[in-house]
């Protein structure tokens, strides 16, 4: 029994061992990268305007957050942002008895990568990040949203996960797998 018990504690031992052992170091942004231009998302959906909101999302949290300096050209970054918006799907989830859909799941797949414009490298790329967004429709609920009132969410939500993938460190986002993007295609 005094074996088993000492080998099961050792096990622990070992196996909380390697699981702390793989800490990756942060890749964070090169030294002479502190200008940021953002391009304007290009909208590959058939909703009007969304690129433009979304763009203005993430220059407002890359000017809130402040560790880079957002500028208005190509020409004075030492890093452009580009974007595409891939997927705009707007699922209901929910019926009443009239079968009027009552909630929705908003759900946003975009396209982004960092261009460091001095060495013209990418600096990282997520082909499928996405945002999503689950409410009820303001007519059925009395706490519900709007469908643009979730788009916002949406919004604050990719434009704060574009920011922490470009300034904490390159692992700290990870994209929708590839099969499922290629599955909506």
């Amino acid at each position: 029994m005094k074996k088993v018990l000492i080998f099961c504690m050792a096990s622990f031992f070992v196996l909380a061992g390697c699981a702390s052992m793989h800490n990756p170091a942060p890749q964070l942004l090169p030294e002479h990268v502190r200008k940021i231009y953002i391009r304007p998302f290009v909208n590959n959906t058939n909703q009007f305007g969304i690129e433009t909101r979304l763009t203005n999302a993430v220059i407002e949290e890359f000017l809130r957050d402040g560790r880079l300096s957002v500028v208005n050209s190509p020409e004075e970054a030492h890093s452009m942002l580009v974007g595409e918006i891939r997927r705009y799907v707007l699922q209901p989830l929910t019926y009443d008895a009239n079968m009027v859909a009552r909630q929705f799941k908003l759900w946003v797949i975009v396209s982004v990568s960092l261009v460091d414009t001095l060495d013209d490298i990418t600096l990282w790329r997520e082909p499928g990040m996405e945002g999503i967004q689950i409410y009820a429709d303001l007519s059925a609920d009395p706490f519900g949203i709007t469908e643009e009132q979730a788009r916002e969410r949406v919004w604050d939500q990719l434009s704060r996960r574009i920011v922490r993938r470009t300034v904490r460190g390159f692992g700290s986002e990870t994209s929708v797998s590839r099969r499922r993007l290629q599955g909506m295609e």
